[in-house]
């Protein structure tokens, strides 16, 4: 009976361990929330405009997130009510690292952030919920 119980409880444990989200997709997920948050709260009318980097290659993202992550450093909060959780959000946002192989990456690597085109704050942070999915 006691090792039945003991079974029973490792089974129960395992599967709780499979079901549960890796932290990584977790992280993802929360930094994905906090970019609709930005959207929310940014600054579009008379804001500056970002560099928005588009058309990326798979084994190329880590140069896109850079750009994205500067470009993030100048929103502006659209109220000084939201100023707090708006830096919140942005500091959610830069911690976000993503390493990938960079195999494929010989043309675009030494493709500069402000060689891409420049859009507004919205269309930007469109573009990194885009890049997160």
């Amino acid at each position: 009976m006691k090792r039945m119980i003991i079974f029973c409880m490792l089974f129960f444990c395992s599967t709780m361990m499979l079901t549960a989200a890796s932290p990584r997709t977790l992280k993802y997920k929360q930094i994905q929330q906090k970019i609709k948050d930005l959207r929310r709260m940014v600054k579009d009318k008379d804001a500056e405009l970002l560099h928005t980097p588009e058309n990326l290659v798979e084994g190329c993202l880590s140069t896109a997130v850079t750009c994205f992550k500067k470009g993030v450093q100048k929103l502006q909060p659209a109220s000084s009510q939201e100023n707090g959780a708006f830096h919140k959000a942005i500091r959610i946002v830069n911690k976000l690292t993503y390493r990938d192989s960079g195999e494929h990456c010989e043309s675009y690597e030494s493709k500069p952030c402000e060689s891409y085109e420049k859009k507004t704050p919205e269309e930007f942070l469109k573009g990194f919920e885009n890049l997160m999915q």
